[in-house]
């Protein structure tokens, strides 16, 4: 009977059996951010993970190299007494970009890679406007450059905040870096980005990613809300991103990095009370690491002394579930092979933090 069931109604059968399989795809994502200090030696061993992971891009959200300072990875700790090329500020400062190229984003491969802008990218004197130069590949590559031009036709300048979607959600990356941001150019270009992911039924999900996180986080500090624009209008997207999840039934999810841990649930405070997003921060790719603000608790499990990144798994109907992928010792070793001394390796792994 089976078999007759099968020869008369095959091509109804195999859809039968091939749509709830199709309802179960699922794809992946990784973010993290701040690969300053010991980045060279951290972000090869994430982007070991991420590429294992089967992600389909990886999203930095800022802060590549310290600038103000040398970074580690490139200007040994003394107390190593390990031999390297000498460095004035002025190499330093001439290749602490180009290493970032070459030693952080290299080591992905072929991966697309979309870049969020931090405030070390702005620290004198570095400028917004060498960062659009010297990233100008990434800020340009076809899914931004198309996204772009399908939005506007005539749009043909770079930013350093951008859209793409893909399936059903909508990716912002946002520019946090400098204390006039959010400005008025910014905010009426997200608004209007909002309004129309609200009336459109395609969007399912918003993925909002930034380098300091929005205002009321917990801690209440390394975020927008320590400069008073950033206050202002931080607390507008906030509220905005709320409408669109509670009127408008939008899946809205904030990740951000700034602070050099990893904590979840960042949006849990008094601020926002019954108005909460889910917020990660994700600070964790090779800055010194953090202190844990006093006012997390166990709903945050927020770590530090760790390295790491998140990877997000997108289901069909735009549901994101992130998950915390801690390095090891071995991770970072195994990455480093070759590369970097055994001694620095494990500097970076144990002391690198307050």
């Amino acid at each position: 009977m089976l078999l007759s069931f099968l020869v008369l109604k095959p091509l109804a059968t195999l859809a039968l059996l091939t749509i709830p399989v199709l309802a179960q795809e699922t794809w992946r994502f990784a973010v993290s951010g701040d690969s300053r200090n010991c980045g060279d030696i951290v972000m090869p061993a994430i982007a070991s993970g991420v590429l294992k992971s089967g992600a389909e891009f990886y999203w930095h959200l800022g802060d590549f190299r310290a600038i103000y300072e040398f970074d580690e990875d490139m200007v040994p700790p003394a107390k190593l007494n390990l031999p390297h090329k000498g460095m004035n500020i002025s190499t330093y400062l001439n290749a602490a970009w180009p290493d970032f190229i070459v030693h952080q984003l290299d080591p992905f491969g072929e991966l697309p890679i979309f870049l969020g802008m931090g405030n070390h990218e702005t620290v004198f004197p570095a400028t917004r406007e060498a960062w659009l130069i010297q990233f100008a590949d990434w800020l340009e590559n076809p899914t931004l450059r198309a996204q772009r031009l399908k939005d506007n036709p005539q749009d043909h300048k770079l930013r350093a905040y951008f859209h793409w979607v893909k399936s059903n959600v909508d990716f912002i990356s946002l520019d946090n870096s400098s204390s006039e941001q959010f400005d008025a150019a910014q905010m009426d270009w997200l608004l209007a980005l909002l309004q129309r992911d609200e009336t459109n039924p395609d969007i399912k999900t918003i993925v909002v990613g930034m380098h300091a996180p929005l205002p009321g986080n917990i801690g209440h500090a390394h975020s927008m809300g320590d400069w008073p624009e950033g206050d202002k209008t931080g607390r507008q997207v906030y509220q905005r991103l709320w409408q669109l999840q509670d009127s408008a039934q939008k899946r809205i999810y904030v990740v951000a990095s700034h602070s050099h841990f990893y904590m979840e649930d960042v949006y849990h405070t008094s601020d926002w009370k019954n108005r909460v997003l889910p917020g990660w921060i994700i600070g964790t790719a090779g800055a010194v690491r953090h202190r844990i603000p006093s006012e997390a608790g166990p709903n945050q499990k927020a770590q530090t002394g760790v390295y790491g990144y998140l990877t997000a798994t997108v289901s069909v109907d735009g549901a994101v579930s992130f998950d915390f992928n801690k390095l090891g010792l071995e991770d970072l070793l195994t990455a480093s092979r070759d590369k970097y001394p055994e001694a620095l390796v494990r500097w970076c792994y144990a002391e690198n933090k307050q």
